[in-house]
């Protein structure tokens, strides 16, 4: 067949299926220049489509997996009333902040995602853009680390119910170590790897939903009433005020939520990045809104025993519920489908770590430029992913001394995440004009700063309620150390700066002018 061209792009005559490529690299191309104009020059191939990215987010997510290994939060912090209530409310704010963060992706499509808004919107506070991408990124590591233990977790829970053994911590962290490893290996093929497994993780998760849905309704032998799951209330927490205790159930809904920015990480590898990652942002947590509500009343209205799962001896609390409600060999098959999602979703946050190491060295905020910056042969940041996997392994071993001392550890990073949020976002509130001067085709128009602003309110409200005590009487092995966590990770990033940060960052290198000089 024939070539025809158009400026730059190479199509083959009037073969439907080289249009659509070609669409595809005009798509790309465009990126690519709305990418040097803010500076840089591309460096991955753009293979991934929206469903890719759609799934990224998606996988970050995890709605199966967060619902699951939080649902006992709020189960016993408000029963029934205050998990669904608490979803639905927590949903719509954080749709507010998805919104937020869209409109700013659409402005800035550009792999440092939140670091680098911050950097855009504030370049004369360098410490603040430093301070965001530092936080962020041990959030992701932190968040990886988390689900790779929660893997390790659903497998010994598969080992309890399916063969009556009990492992020990050293088992569970030796499994973990080994999560994190085939982790930082897939993560090293590289984008279409990575991509195809978000586009699989989006079809298991709704398919996994559907099958988890119908399984517990079906057999459970005893269905709650509609009069239980809206308005039923427990309380295991020790606190008397229901006020308070139904809003530490919130927790479970926020946590479960975290993970919708992850779509502007992969931003630089994506066709059409201004259209698609802030669509990806915004679609990860309307359908996790609907598909968790899906999945929450199948749990409220065949939960047998509240008790019973507060009780159990099980390593992770919800395997409870699944073999109260379903019997032995349906636990397993529940079990194996949360766990298959867990590990496609800590693979992913492995993926925005590495991508942001990526970012932060480009731009001299992280030391080693060349080496963060290396990409292999399948177009994977590996020295960053390795680091990821390197730090998770480590902090695994917490867990065998301490899970007291590893549950503060990773209860930091969500409230890691949700500071994060809070930097662009209060940006975008109290400088509303000069902070976006130029918006991208994701626009909130005159709803913009209402939005910001509600967004703002429930950041803050959410980042304190983290740190506040979830059982009274406060003792050394119930007491909420995310506080401390949160400030040791606060100090660190605080010294970076002091020590080195301020003596080398001082905010986006241009790559572009690089490129033209020969550099």
């Amino acid at each position: 067949m024939e070539k025809v061209v158009f400026g730059d792009i190479e199509s083959v005559d009037r073969d439907p299926g080289s249009l659509q490529d070609t669409a595809a690299d005009t798509a790309a191309t465009k990126s690519d220049q709305r990418l040097r104009e803010l500076g840089y020059k591309s460096e991955f191939r753009r293979d991934m489509s929206l469903f890719g990215v759609l799934g990224i987010s998606f996988c970050a997510i995890g709605i199966l997996t967060g619902m699951s290994s939080a649902f006992q939060t709020g189960l016993f912090s408000g029963g029934p009333l205050g998990l669904f209530w608490g979803w639905n409310i927590c949903s719509l704010f954080m749709l507010f902040i998805a919104l937020s963060l869209a409109e700013i992706c659409s402005a800035y499509p550009t792999m440092g995602g939140l670091y680098f808004w911050v950097c855009k919107m504030k370049p004369d506070m360098p410490m603040l853009g430093f301070c965001t991408g530092w936080i962020y990124s041990i959030a992701m590591v932190f968040t990886g680390t988390s689900g790779n233990l929660s893997v390790a977790l659903y497998l010994a829970s598969l080992a309890e119910v399916g063969q009556g053994r009990t492992l020990t911590r050293v088992e569970v962290a030796a499994i973990a170590w080994g999560v994190n490893i085939l982790s930082g290996v897939i993560n090293t093929v590289g984008t279409k790897a990575i991509g195809h497994m978000s586009s699989f993780n989006l079809w298991w998760t709704l398919g996994g939903t559907f099958v988890l849905v119908i399984t517990l309704l079906v057999k459970a032998p005893v269905k709650n009433s509609a009069a239980f799951v809206f308005t039923d209330y427990e309380n295991f927490t020790g606190w008397s005020n229901r006020g308070f205790v139904v809003l530490l159930g919130f927790l479970q809904a926020v946590y479960t939520l975290e993970g919708c920015e992850t779509a502007a990480q992969v931003a630089e590898e994506a066709k059409s990045a201004e259209i698609l990652a802030p669509l990806a942002v915004v679609g990860s947590i309307a359908g996790s809104w609907l598909i968790g509500l899906a999945y929450m009343l199948a749990l409220l209205f065949s939960v047998q025993s509240i008790a019973s799962v507060q009780a159990t001896s099980f390593a992770i609390p919800i395997a409870q519920l699944y073999y109260d409600a379903v019997g032995k060999r349906l636990t397993l098959m529940c079990l194996t489908v949360v766990a298959l999602a867990q590990f496609m979703a800590a693979v992913t946050a492995f993926t925005a770590s590495s991508r942001l190491f990526y970012a932060l060295a480009r731009d001299e905020a992280f030391p080693l430029k060349g080496r963060y910056m290396a990409l292999n042969r399948f177009q994977a940041p590996y020295v960053g992913v390795w680091t990821s996997v390197l730090v998770g392994c480590i902090i695994s071993c917490a867990y065998i001394g301490s899970a007291v001392a590893f549950n503060a550890i990773l209860s930091s990073a969500a409230i890691a995440v949700m500071l994060s949020y809070l930097q662009p976002i209060i940006i975008r509130v109290f400088w509303p004009t000069t902070s976006l001067p130029e918006r991208g085709p994701f626009s909130l128009g005159r709803w913009s700063w209402s939005i910001n602003f509600a967004s703002f309110l429930f950041t803050v409200f959410i980042c304190v309620l983290f740190i506040l005590p979830t059982a009274h009487p406060t003792t050394a092995l119930n007491m909420n150390y995310s506080i401390v966590a949160i400030g040791a990770v606060i100090i660190l990033v605080g010294a970076c700066w002091a020590l080195w940060g301020r003596f080398h960052f001082v905010g986006p290198v241009k790559t572009v002018m690089d490129e033209k000089k020969g550099h």
